[in-house]
């Protein structure tokens, strides 16, 4: 089972090294994991993908709970949040192969990002299945280079904002 953790802590130096540092100990599964400060530079927003039974999920939110620079964990459910991940993928296009492969970009909305001669490199964000359907129909072309994100996300609505003075 998957669980997306949002987690609102204190910008101090070592946090994002301390919570990786707990799921490499504990031998726990990270999928993927984003950080980036918010609004207020005095806190970082930190989103987490892991997986795992729901014993070992609920270990994993009560040992980031202990740590000291956390200030909240959410779990955001899938229907009551908005996910988004970033990929970006370079491609060999050749002048003839282009125009199809911009087709193909602009059914996704995907951005042309560069062109070479020989490559031509999109950017896309969106959910999950949204980047996996693009990258497979990008089958027919050689992918070069592939670079996401991971996931990051926040929850509907105003109920469950954290304001912090």
């Amino acid at each position: 089972m998957q669980r997306v953790l949002s987690l609102l802590v204190d910008n101090n130096p070592g946090i994002l090294s301390r919570i990786a540092g707990l799921f490499s100990r504990r031998g726990y599964n990270v999928d993927s994991i984003t950080a980036g400060v918010t609004a207020d530079p005095r806190f970082t927003r930190i989103t987490i993908v892991t997986s795992g039974d729901d014993l070992i999920l609920s270990q994993i939110e009560n040992q980031i709970r202990k740590l000291e620079d956390v200030i909240e964990i959410k779990v955001l459910k899938p229907d009551s949040s908005v996910y988004r991940e970033l990929i970006m993928v370079k491609i060999r296009a050749n002048g003839s192969q282009r125009a199809e492969a911009i087709s193909l970009a602009d059914i996704f909305r995907a951005k042309v990002v560069d062109v070479e001669k020989e490559c031509m490199m999109f950017e896309l964000t969106g959910n999950q299945s949204k980047l996996e359907a693009f990258l497979n129909l990008l089958d027919g072309y050689e992918i070069l280079e592939l670079a996401r994100t991971g996931i990051t996300g926040l929850e509907r609505g105003i109920e469950n904002v954290t304001f912090i003075d």
